[in-house]
This record gives structure tokens, sequence and C-alpha cells, in this order.
């Protein structure tokens, strides 16, 4: 077995970026690939195996390059660059870099990080009705919200509302104490976290005020027409058949919905049908309706969750998989 030796320019000022804190990144790439990485003088020496001495090429080349253009270097970025250089997909990392949908309240740029969410932030734009159906962490709601709030501030549409099933996550919580807004804060606690953290608390408050934001109960939906607004159902696997359809009934001229949700984590009574699950397996085959299934892949948590993600969908698999039935002798 020949070794390669390939040369790559990484500037020094990008080198504890790319690298990571203690040369973590480095370590992985070096392990994951098999090469050896020595960095000197603004270059990065790539030893091992001519095709995997090529893969850490592109791998490196694309992170210098997200480096380059400001980004911070995660522990997502690199696992997903390995993956997507495995896959044959060479510059996946940095198509995907180039979607900016807006900026948070501190500047932050909000974009895809993976293929999947790629595919789910177009769906949103092309499509009047979007579902994204996936596991914790893989962006569907902060990506959802991030479109409606770039929607709302170029006049796309005139309001945003908001909205989820109010349903315990395995708990009865009992009497909750104070007024009715109180009393359901609980239950869209997420949904104001991604809205302060993207557009601040004094725009959502102001806004919220002139009833241009609204975040409610998907209860507070029956008999309402919603006209030239963003709409965004999270936690859909919480409805009923009757529920979704009461909902995607509201929708009038000019709007635009994204439904959300994972399939794996119902809190509805057993026994009972998601909403979700019905109205995939209805809608799926009418035009202008997308779903968009997110995996594991595109979990961007941190690398644990991911993780915990594929170890629940590996264990869901074999204790859903029917028995084989034995031979009789």
């Amino acid at each position: 077995m020949s070794l390669t030796e390939i040369i790559i320019d990484m500037p020094a000022e990008h080198e504890k970026n790319v690298f990571g804190q203690f040369d973590i990144f480095a370590k992985k790439i070096e392990r994951t690939l098999h090469v050896t990485l020595i960095a000197r003088d603004g270059n990065v020496k790539i030893l091992g195996e001519e095709a995997y001495a090529k893969r850490a090429q592109k791998i490196l080349t694309q992170l210098v390059e997200l480096s380059e253009r400001g980004n911070i270097i995660s522990e997502q970025n690199v696992d997903y660059a390995i993956s997507l250089v495995f896959e044959g997909n060479e510059d996946g990392l940095l198509e995907i870099d180039k979607d900016v949908i807006c900026h948070t309240l501190l500047g932050k740029p909000i974009k895809p990080k993976t293929l999947g969410q790629k595919k789910y932030v177009d769906a949103i734009r092309k499509q009047m009705i979007t579902f994204g159906i996936g596991p914790a962490g893989t962006g569907k709601t902060y990506l959802a919200m991030a479109m409606a709030i770039t929607a709302f501030k170029n006049n796309d549409v005139n309001r945003i509302i908001l909205t989820r099933p109010a349903i315990e996550a395995g708990e009865k919580l009992g009497f909750l104490p104070g007024d009715l807004q109180s009393k359901i804060d609980p239950y869209l606690r997420p949904l104001y976290d991604a809205l302060y953290q993207i557009m601040g608390a004094e725009s959502f408050i102001k806004n919220s005020e002139k009833g241009l934001i609204e975040v409610a109960p998907l209860a507070y939906m029956r008999g309402r027409t919603l006209d030239n607004a963003f709409i965004i159902l999270d936690e859909a696997q919480n409805t009923t058949p009757a529920q979704m359809k009461m909902f995607l009934t509201r929708i009038g001229f000019g709007s635009k919905v994204v439904v959300t949700g994972d399939s794996t984590q119902k809190d509805l009574p057993a026994g009972s049908t998601s909403g979700l699950d019905v109205a995939v397996g209805v809608l799926k085959n009418i035009d202008d309706i997308t779903i968009c299934n997110l995996t594991s892949k595109d979990v961007v948590r941190h690398p644990l969750v991911q993780k915990i993600v594929k170890a629940y969908e590996e264990y869901e698999k074999k204790t859903t998989r029917p028995k084989s039935k034995r031979r009789r002798t």
C-alpha cells in the first residue's frame, strides 16, 4: 500500500477554527480516513492512502472555505462534510452554506445546515403547504419560524400565526394558576423562544399587540379563515385527525402553511390516531403540498443528540419488526 502526500493551503488565522480546540476536528478526520495531517507555515500536509488522502483534501478544502466565509466550524459541520464526501457529494456543504434565510437579533445568519434542511427550506419557499417531519434537533420549527419572519419582514404576508396543540408531554400537569394566557403559555414556550432569538422580545411584543403576530393553541383556530398569513402548526403529531382537518381547512388566499412534527414522539392517549399520520397518507399526492422527511442525518444539535436519535430509530425498528413464524417439524 503506497502512501500519497497532498499539500493544501490553510491560512494560519483559519487553522484553529478548522482543526478545532486541541485539534479535535483534525483528529476525527485522521481517525475516520486513516490519514495523518501536519499543519505548518500556512499549509497542511495530508499523508495516507491515495483515495482517503483525496477525501481528506476535499473535506479540509470545504471547511477552510466555510471558515473564510465567517462561519465558526462545529463538530456537526465536520461530521456532515465527512458523510457527504463519502456519498460522493463533494461541494454539498458549500452549496448549503450559501442559503441565508435571515439573521438573528445578534446578527448571526440562519442557514440550513444539511441537504435535508435545504430541501425543506426550498419546499417552504415554493409550496403553499409544507410538512416537515423528523426527529428532535432537525430544525423543523426553527427554520419554519425563520422563513415566517422573513416573509413578514418582506411584506409577503400580513401576519404570522403560530399554533400547537396544548397537550402535556407524557405528564399530567394539573391545574395551572393565572389567567387564560398564563395557562397556555407553557405549551407555547418553544415558539416564543425562537421568536425572541430571531426578532427580539421588543419587536415581538409590539407586533403581537397589533395582532400581526399571534401565538395560540390549536383549539383557537376553529371557525377562522386565515388570509395573507404565514401559519405554522408545531407538534402536529399530537393532533387528532379531526383537528388536523380543521386546521388545514382554515387556509385562505395568499397564505403559506408549515406543519411540523415527529411521528415517534406522540403524547396522545393510548390507542389514538395521530392527525399527522393520517394527513401524510391522505395528502401525499396533492400538488402544492410537499412532505419533507428529515432523518437523524439532519440533526444539528449536539452530536450526542444525533447518536441518541439513531439509537432510538434502530431500537424501534427491532421492536416493531414482525416475528417470523417458526416452522413445524
